[in-house]
């Protein structure tokens, strides 16, 4: 028996949402973050009393809200692709501020954070664990800022409706670039500071 599968002309491939460069970007970023990771958990392996040392002096208050806030800063995102999608304007725009305001929480929580570890001594070169922790959470740090631009410009060019069904390009990359931020944020979360 000889069978052949015919494809429609109405069949339309899946795209890719947003713009290819940032997807480029994020995977590189991906692999920045996973070599750290790996590091991280290498170091760990071969020095674990001086890990567990560290993250004995690490609350996990602070930081489980900032885990709350970067997941609802991803649902908010979300909803405003759908809320462009479906032409509501200003609810989508209210919703991409959100997520800049969800982003300002966890900044300004970061920094207390920050702050309370250098008032406390605590450096790049106080041992391997207060390394690693400085470096990953401070990298992370800034890719919430950067996400933080990138959604407030989207935000900022919605003004004009540029992004409508069928032309949503511009926040399906901000919106992607954002699940990315809290992607990494939920692993540097567990591996740093729940995992013992």
């Amino acid at each position: 028996m000889n069978q052949s599968v015919t494809l429609s002309a109405s069949t339309n491939p899946r795209e890719v949402p947003g713009d290819l460069a940032m997807w480029f970007f994020i995977l590189a970023e991906l692999l920045v973050f996973g070599v750290f990771f790996l590091a991280y958990g290498y170091a760990r392996a071969h020095d674990p009393a001086t890990f567990a040392a560290g993250q004995r002096q690490l609350a996990l208050g602070v930081p489980t809200v900032n885990t709350l806030l970067l997941i609802a800063g991803s649902a908010s995102v979300a909803a405003a692709v759908r809320a462009f999608a479906l032409d509501r304007q200003r609810t989508a725009r209210r919703l991409l501020w959100l997520t800049v305001a969800l982003g300002m929480g966890f900044v300004v929580l970061k920094c207390g954070e920050f702050a309370g570890k250098l008032a406390a001594g605590i450096t790049l070169s106080s041992d391997t664990f207060w390394m690693f922790y400085l470096s990953l959470t401070f990298f992370h740090f800034l890719h919430v800022i950067l996400g933080m631009v990138i959604v407030g410009a989207v935000a900022v060019y919605a003004r004009d409706g540029r992004y409508r069904p069928g032309q949503l390009a511009g926040v399906e990359t901000a919106a992607a670039y954002w699940h990315m931020v809290d992607l990494v944020w939920v692993v540097l979360f567990a591996l740093v500071y729940v995992a013992r």
